[in-house]
């Protein structure tokens, strides 16, 4: 590295330090930054003035309540730019637009387009586009759009695989599709690992890093954080739960298309097993109903669920030793589900694993979804993407997730 590159990069990590060191103690003076940043009052003076030249920082008043001369205090403009967060389901898309604090100022949720592919990366575009008009945002303000889906994004091709609930993006550049849409960079992630990040953020798994969120649902996938880090694996597919070698036969052809244990302990499989066992059609929700109401052909089907799932959680436990696993999902987060996966855990697994449930509710996988985009968002506009750079979240006004738990 160069004379002129060493200090562009030391010119930038200093910005970036400078700004979030406002992001998370603002209203701030310049005094307060230079002592904890560990900069000169003289470096600090000359990029606050930088950062509110262009927008980023503005006064918030003086200091008061102190000996001495008071100083100006400085605070981030929250909406001097904004990221769009998506939650694609195969039933349901919901769309938030967020500011640079973090804080969500619009959301909408509408029914997935049945017509998947271009249709739902259209829609997703047009989504947008509503919940800014909602906002009075200009789109163009909007730097950088993250979407949660199901499946395994390809971060080559921009296919998303394994995710039958949405016919098409499987077979094309869904990523690309998505960007043309909404006019901003995307970046693809697979939502259960995004809902594990939004957990340990700001729900059930804060302050730990090493933790487990298993959803279970419809289908079931886990979202695995390992060392602080998202484990994603070689081909992007660490934490398909539904592919676990067991519950049915895994070298049967339909496990191979949905995955032995998700045959078993997915809503299909839960539905199935009832009618092979009482003869009536039931839905998930009356299934539960139906075992508080004692009927012992529901309760020995959902036991059986909780047991499979503790096959699971001790799987986890054996490769990864997670301190917490985190249960999500129509299924996975009813407390009779969890209180008896506590049970059966206890007897097939030897070691110490806390599980509890999601404490984001329907938005987890929003709540990283928005992680992910700050990080990235923060990175590239005020360490201009510098190795080495350290952005940490801010945390979020309250408000942010008043409706997590819905």
């Amino acid at each position: 590295m160069d004379p002129d590159q060493l200090h562009t990069f030391s010119r930038q990590m200093s910005l970036s330090l400078t700004m979030q060191t406002i992001i998370h103690c603002g209203p701030i003076s310049r005094a307060s930054i230079s002592k904890q940043t560990g900069l000169s009052k003289q470096t600090v003076s000359e990029l606050v003035r930088i950062l509110e030249e262009e927008g980023w920082v503005r006064e918030t008043g003086r200091t008061s309540g102190h000996v001495g001369r008071t100083a100006t205090t400085y605070e981030l403009i929250s909406d001097s730019a904004f990221m769009a967060a998506v939650d694609l389901g195969g039933t349901k898309v919901r769309a938030a637009i967020v500011d640079l604090a973090g804080s969500i100022i619009s959301e909408l949720v509408v029914p997935t387009n049945p017509h998947g592919g271009p249709a739902v990366a259209a829609q997703i575009g047009l989504l947008l586009e509503e919940a800014a008009a909602q906002a009075n945002v200009n789109r163009a303000r909007i730097r950088l759009t993250v979407v949660g889906c199901p499946g395994v994004p390809d971060q080559t091709t921009g296919q998303v695989r394994f995710a039958p609930n949405i016919a098409g993006i499987d077979t094309i550049d869904f990523r690309t599709a998505v960007a043309q849409s909404t006019a901003t960079p995307v970046l693809l992630e697979n939502d259960v690992n995004l809902a594990v990040l939004g957990e340990q953020w700001l729900g059930a798994g804060q302050g730990i890093d090493h933790l487990a969120f298993i959803a279970l649902g419809t289908g079931i996938g886990a979202g695995v954080v390992v060392n602080g880090a998202l484990v994603r694996g070689a081909s992007g597919t660490a934490g398909e739960l539904g592919y676990l070698p067991f519950g049915a036969d895994p070298f049967e052809a339909e496990s191979l298309r949905v995955g032995a244990f998700e045959r078993v302990v997915a809503t299909h499989g839960i539905r199935s097993a009832y009618l092979a066992a009482t003869g009536r059609k039931l839905d998930v929700p009356s299934i539960f109903t139906a075992a508080s109401n004692g009927e012992a052909a529901a309760q020995h089907i959902l036991d059986g669920v909780a047991r499979q799932l503790a096959r699971a959680v001790a799987t986890l436990g054996a490769i990864i030793s997670p301190e917490v696993v985190i249960l999500g999902g129509s299924i996975g987060a009813r407390p009779e589900i969890i209180s008896a996966t506590e049970i059966e855990l206890a007897k097939c697994f030897p070691f110490p694993i806390r599980i509890v449930p999601s404490a984001l509710g329907n938005h987890a996988a929003l709540s990283g979804a928005v992680a992910v985009g700050l990080t990235e968002l923060h990175t590239a506009l005020f360490a201009q993407s510098a190795p080495g750079a350290v952005v940490t979240l801010p945390k979020p006004k309250p408000g942010l997730l008043t409706s997590a738990a819905e």
